[in-house]
């Protein structure tokens, strides 16, 4: 049995103030001149009352962390299968990948002659992406998996400004991946939530009462957060099509059809891609880092 069902772990902060005080390092006392911070600093900078820092080492902190993190469950310990986010076991050695200096230490202001290994990845992940996807373009510029979803759904609202509309309503069925509403919300639409049916997929009566001249997109996440492919994808898009409206797909569990159907030929408009839950880059971070539209 792990130590993290045997103990509670106390907050820094409620650890005995009083107990032995234990430095790793013992600075020389300072001689010099001193200056009181108030007449070098603006007011605004000084804090009124002394700040509540822990009196803890740095072993205490170190070994804080690490039983915090025995309370945690990780991919290392099992799968996690939720079914629009499953997280999965990444190989130790596409993880060394990954941690090449010649991609983790690469400047963006670097020369172009430089870095010319690192384009040609970038390129051929673009054409890879492209080609698993059956979308026109691709782009690696945002910089984790919900910055995707944000960018995919501005790429929308910009789609629908230069057709001079100005469409208010994002669409989002209950059994979405759970940051849609809040990406369609911080784009400045208003999320309104569509119901699924029995059988656990989009209810197409509630989608087509819904649908109407102020929904800009569905945000639609398949298989969905149950684990269900959404079957009738292509009777969904081409109802949202028909009404002027875009499609948005959630790429969070896009292991689950790749190779065997094109979310382009499927009607997507716009989707982004979890690299680190199809494709083994590192979790954490962002991805770190990919979240590709």
């Amino acid at each position: 049995m792990k130590r993290r069902a045997l103990r509670d772990e106390p907050l820094f902060f409620e650890r005995n103030p009083k107990r032995r005080r234990r430095q790793g390092i013992l600075l020389p006392a300072f001689d010099g001149p001193s200056t009181p911070p108030a007449s070098v600093l603006p007011a605004e900078v000084l804090l009124d009352d002394q700040p509540l820092w822990p009196d803890i080492s740095e072993m205490d902190l170190v070994t804080h962390f690490n039983r915090l993190s025995q309370l945690n469950y990780a991919v290392d310990e099992g799968l996690y299968p939720l079914g629009s986010c499953t997280m999965k076991y990444n190989p130790r050695i596409n993880e060394a990948v990954a941690g090449l200096s010649a991609f983790n230490a690469a400047h963006p202001l670097q020369p172009d002659h430089q870095v010319q290994g690192v384009l040609q990845v970038m390129w051929d992940l673009e054409e890879w992406l492209k080609a698993i996807t059956g979308m026109a373009g691709v782009t690696l510029q945002p910089a984790a998996g919900a910055h995707g979803e944000l960018a995919g759904i501005l790429m929308i609202r910009k789609a629908l400004k230069a057709r001079g509309e100005e469409r208010e309503v994002v669409l989002v069925p209950d059994s979405a991946h759970g940051t849609n509403p809040a990406t369609a919300a911080f784009a400045g639409f208003r999320a309104v939530e569509i119901a699924s049916g029995p059988d656990g997929a989009v209810d197409l009566e509630a989608l087509d009462a819904a649908m109407d001249e102020t929904v800009a997109a569905v945000m639609l996440t398949v298989p969905n957060t149950l684990g269900v492919f959404e079957h009738r994808i292509v009777e969904i898009a081409e109802l949202v099509h028909s009404r002027g409206g875009f499609v948005y797909m959630d790429g969070a569990n896009l292991n689950a059809f790749v190779g065997r159907a094109l979310p382009g030929l499927m009607g997507a408009d716009a989707m982004h891609i979890n690299l680190h839950k199809t494709f083994s880059t590192p979790h954490g971070g962002g991805g770190p880092g990919a979240g590709p539209v």
